[in-house]
């Protein structure tokens, strides 16, 4: 199995159970793989690449580091799309518009995915209305997954933003 930034973690790991430390060891962010819901869920729909963003790391410095220690030779610098890197207040942004708050953080810290009942949330957002989203990390599965149905997009590095 080859490891590059598309490769999702759930199959990274089964092929390659042994990296599990080398995460922990990029970032504390990884230690929530331990968690078996969370694992079976967003693991299997996570890549590398949104793995590293959900920790804050360098995407390209996170496959290197996998390569190495599964074996691998390291490859050319690849190139990243870091566009997608949503800092500056999209003119959409309007606070007044925001129609659903969903603080995510209990259901991840009891254990289990938030993303169906975050997915049936957004089904629900009006077009101009906006959808706040909290939880303990970047949701880059469920920001790529609404994006992919033509929402828009903003996460100000505490919360995620989303809207039609």
């Amino acid at each position: 199995m080859e490891i590059d930034l598309q490769t999702k973690i759930a199959t990274l790991l089964e092929v390659y159970p042994e990296l599990e430390e080398t995460l922990l060891e990029l970032s504390p962010a990884f230690a929530k793989l331990r968690n078996p819901v969370l694992r079976r869920t967003v693991a299997k729909v996570a890549s590398i690449q949104q793995a590293a963003k959900i920790a804050g790391i360098s995407p390209e410095i996170m496959v290197q580091a996998l390569r190495k220690v599964a074996g691998f030779a390291i490859i050319k610098k690849e190139a990243i799309d870091e566009s997608e890197t949503l800092e500056c207040m999209p003119d959409w942004f309007d606070e007044s518009n925001i129609s659903i708050r969903y603080d995510a953080c209990p259901v991840i810290d009891a254990g289990q995915s938030p993303m169906a009942k975050i997915l049936r949330l957004a089904q629900d957002i009006e077009n101009g209305l906006i959808m706040e989203l909290t939880a303990p990390f970047r949701p880059e599965p469920i920001i790529e997954i609404l994006k992919s149905k033509g929402f828009k997009v903003w996460y100000n590095g505490e919360k995620s933003y989303f809207t039609k």
